[in-house]
């Protein structure tokens, strides 16, 4: 159920003739409207909104609410059948770049209850061996190390 009810500002828009750039397009015609996310001129791309609509990052909540009714009225227009009647059933699935220093650390304690926390590290190490990598890396850390000194210094 929907908390507050937002006014959809999304409206209709076809340019026939040649292609559209984005650029073109006026504001009523995207999800976001302020940030100019996710448009929504056809079928296609009202789908779209919807699959990446938890992808949007660094808009409110008031933004994603607003965004959901113009989905949802794009999505209307377009016969586009929409199973989500709230902005937070597509927000809340998760997404793997949100919480990746966290299933990182989770990984890391999972490999370190299994025992196979050395083991996999002697494989990155010959790995990165293998490739060069580990002299890179070698040099990088050094060079940091003596920035680091002499700021402390």
């Amino acid at each position: 159920m929907k908390a507050t009810a937002i006014e959809a500002t999304w409206e209709p828009h076809e340019k026939h003739g040649h292609l559209t750039m984005q650029s073109d397009l006026p504001d009523t015609v995207f999800a976001f409207p302020k940030q100019r996310k996710e448009p929504l001129t056809d079928a296609t791309h009202v789908r779209n909104a919807v699959a990446r609509f938890d992808q949007v990052i660094d808009v409110s909540d008031e933004d994603r609410a607003l965004a959901f009714a113009n989905i949802e009225k794009a999505a209307k227009y377009y016969n586009v059948d929409l199973s989500e009647t709230d902005w937070h059933e597509l927000h809340d699935r998760a997404h793997p770049q949100l919480h990746r220093k966290q299933a990182a650390a989770k990984a890391v304690e999972t490999k370190r209850e299994r025992g196979e926390l050395k083991e996999e590290a002697a494989k990155a190490v010959a790995t990165k061996r293998e490739h060069g990598i580990l002299e890179e890396e070698a040099i990088k850390g050094a060079a940091t190390r003596k920035r680091e000194h002499r700021k402390a210094s």
